[in-house]
């Protein structure tokens, strides 16, 4: 027979809100922000956290120093995982910090999310995720080998600037991979799922829901299915997110001085090309609708579009350009048209495209080609000020493909070029709509979070009964 658990302790356990199952920081070192310091000390006291900051505002020395307070606290491993050619710049990052880190032995390991198979998990006390955001990314057989890694790892933490770039459910992907509630779980606890939704007014098959406000709508609108709060659940969910992450764009988001981290201009200009051949059928270009009106487009127009890309890159002679594509084909023609260009494609080795990006960010190749799946996600590239894309629905994609360059520590004005067709006016729409969409969702949650702050945690309900005057 089990001894009965005190009421309050009970109430504490139901709250969902996590514990703090590490400790005091042994090592803040004074190379570390302010606000930085305040998230290395809340992230070490509670042994599995999130990181949710802008690119750019330090986090790749915040992981490190937590790294090494859980080395020198436990005497320890730590593995931090990042993305392909990030593990060399974490190394630098560390050297120059007076950190020991390295590619293959010691207490603090950095290694490319593709070697994981190559270590063995107990081995390590804890595990840091850079760029988490990819493990969306993954199929769910690579997300299911990180999420089993980490499993038992009692120090875990996660860092990205794109934490729920599309939907306020992807968090569940980070709760998950840290211990907090599994995916399904978090649905099933705040998220009231409806099927066939009429989200503007337009007519679907199955009933209509309407919302009060059109941008909650948008949030969490998913194709044909609505994933909404339950009518009681919206601010014991952002309770929730806080008691396990910490989310900012800015360090005045959490009440410091913004001082050096002010971004400069970034200025998007759009080129509409006219393409020379037109679809089967047709007398002029129309907007392409649905994706394989969109795909066959895309294709139908490689030529028209390298070339304007090409001819944009040629303006930049004083300086680099990182030229982003979707298509093999894209690829392969901008590195013809543009003579020192450096294609990073899929095809290359590991190590060939480490190679490539570093040179980049040396500053020894001016236009680098490469695909956003490969290269968006946590490479810095402050030496470069000029950036060109070809649209796509990923809004992630191109927020993570422009802030390798328009990032914290960019001293020039960020040039992003966009090119695009006549019959691409859709997919442009809906990268523009999704950005401002992800745009009121962060401010959102950094707003909502430091609301959720303010609540008092596991309140005591130790009052006696009070028993109506009527009885």
């Amino acid at each position: 027979m089990t001894s009965a658990v005190p009421y309050g302790e009970f109430l504490e356990r139901k709250t969902q809100l996590g514990t703090f199952d590490g400790f005091e920081p042994v090592f803040l070192p004074e190379f570390l922000f302010d606000f930085q310091k305040a998230i290395v000390e809340w992230a070490v006291r509670k042994g599995k956290a999130a990181i949710f900051a802008d690119c750019g505002l330090g986090k790749t020395p915040m992981q490190l120093v937590w790294a090494e307070n859980i080395v020198r606290k436990t005497n320890g491993r730590v593995l931090i995982l990042t993305p392909l050619a990030v593990s060399h710049q974490t190394v630098a990052e560390a050297e120059k910090f007076g950190i020991e880190a390295s590619r293959n032995h010691g207490k603090i390991v950095v290694t490319n999310y593709e070697r994981l198979h190559y270590y063995d998990p107990s081995s390590f006390v804890g595990c840091v995720c850079d760029e988490s955001s990819i493990l969306k990314s993954y199929d769910g057989k690579r997300r299911g080998e990180i999420t089993e890694f980490m499993r038992k790892m009692p120090y875990r933490l996660l860092a990205t600037a794109t934490a729920a770039p599309n939907d306020y459910v992807e968090l569940g992907t980070s709760s998950e991979a840290l211990g907090e509630l599994g995916h399904l779980d978090m649905l099933q606890r705040f998220f009231r799922h409806v099927d066939n939704i009429s989200v503007s007014g337009g007519a679907t098959s199955g009933h209509q829901f309407r919302f009060k406000h059109k941008e909650r709508a948008e949030a969490f609108h998913g194709g044909k299915s609505l994933w909404r709060f339950k009518g009681h659940a919206e601010q014991e969910f952002w309770r929730w997110v806080c008691s396990w992450a910490r989310a900012l764009r800015r360090p005045s988001d959490m009440g410091f001085d913004d001082g050096r981290f002010i971004l400069p201009p970034l200025v998007e200009k759009e080129y509409e090309v006219h393409s020379t051949t037109l679809a089967d059928g047709m007398l002029f270009a129309l907007p392409a609708v649905g994706l394989k009106e969109q795909r066959e487009e895309r294709r139908r127009t490689i030529e028209e579009r390298c070339e304007k890309v090409a001819e944009l890159c040629g303006t930049q002679a004083d300086g680099q350009s990182l030229v982003w594509c979707h298509l093999n084909d894209e690829g392969d023609r901008l590195e013809e048209l543009i003579p020192d260009a450096v294609q990073v494609s899929g095809d290359d080795a590991d190590e060939a495209k480490e190679e490539k990006f570093l040179a980049f960010a040396r500053g020894e190749t001016r236009v680098l080609v490469t695909k956003p799946k490969i290269g968006a996600w946590g490479l810095n590239f402050q030496n470069c000020a000029h950036v060109t894309f070809f649209p796509s629905h990923s809004f992630e994609q191109y927020y993570q493909g422009v802030r390798r360059c328009w990032r914290f520590g960019q001293k020039r004005p960020v040039k992003v070029d966009i090119v695009t067709t006549e019959g691409e006016k859709s997919v442009l729409k809906n990268l523009q709509r999704k950005a401002e969409a992800a745009d009121r969702m962060f401010s959102n949650l950094v707003g909502e979070m430091n609301n959720a702050l303010q609540v008092e945690r596991g309140r005591a309900f130790n009052e006696r009964e009070k028993v109506p005057a009527w009885l």
